[in-house]
């Protein structure tokens, strides 16, 4: 019984998590789920979660989506899910989470240290945001972990909060979506898989509901420092856990 409070409860952080920030299921679930399951398996449960986590919240920001910004991201994205399910096979998830915890801690913390929050609103074009988008989606495809090269991206181009989660949610539906394609067809979708899945899915709904209120209540500036506070403590998170 232990083990599935575990997955509920990391369930249900996921789901706020996401309905907060638009992103955030595999950061926050991974945290407790690793403890207790296979990377294999976590991995699997992290994209199914987000993926219904991503349609819940995806209604609420469905006006403010920008196909015309969210392309690049996008067909960057298509390459690398591939490329991380594959990986999935041979990365040593201890390692996986040791790099990106501590990347995300040194980053977020530049960040808040700062007076006042840079930006680069057309450096690198739309080569640069292809690129992100390849990376998010070796991430993706590894981890369920797409969003979060996405959001910090996103947040340096210094878009408002809805303009974000409408390219940067779309993105991540598309790339978990396919990721959960090939997982199936790779067999990786076990009876165990589907059985915490019915514990997860309740649970995720919740959260997200929960998470899209608060959103209402937050301003962009609010969002950008609520974003870098989440991958703040979800880098802890990661780093901490990788030493278990």
């Amino acid at each position: 019984m232990l083990t599935e409070a575990i997955i509920v409860a990391g369930a249900l952080s996921g789901g706020v998590v996401t309905g907060l920030a638009g992103f955030g299921t595999a950061l926050t679930a991974l945290g407790f789920w690793l403890y207790v399951v296979d990377p294999a398996i976590a991995a699997a449960l992290v994209v199914i979660c987000s993926v219904v986590g991503q349609v819940q919240s995806l209604c609420r920001v469905r006006r403010a989506v920008s196909w015309t910004l969210a392309w690049p991201f996008l067909l960057g994205g298509l390459l690398g899910v591939p490329v991380g399910v594959l990986a999935l096979q041979v990365i040593d998830a201890q390692t996986l989470k040791a790099a990106l915890g501590l990347f995300l801690v040194g980053y977020t913390a530049l960040m808040l240290a700062l007076r006042r929050l840079p930006t680069v609103a057309h450096w690198g074009g739309r080569l640069a945001d292809g690129l992100v988008g390849t990376s998010g989606g070796v991430l993706g495809g590894i981890a369920g972990l797409s969003g979060v090269l996405m959001s910090i991206w996103c947040g340096l181009r210094g878009w408002s909060a809805d303009c974000q989660r409408g390219i940067y949610q779309p993105y991540n539906l598309i790339v978990l979506s396919i990721a959960l394609g090939i997982y199936a067809s790779q067999g990786l979708l076990t009876p165990r898989v589907w059985e915490l899945s019915l514990l997860c899915l309740p649970a995720t709904l919740l959260g997200t509901w929960l998470g899209l209120r608060l959103y209402g209540r937050i301003d962009d500036r609010q969002f950008r420092y609520l974003v870098l506070w989440l991958l703040l403590a979800s880098g802890l998170v990661l780093s901490l856990s990788s030493l278990g």
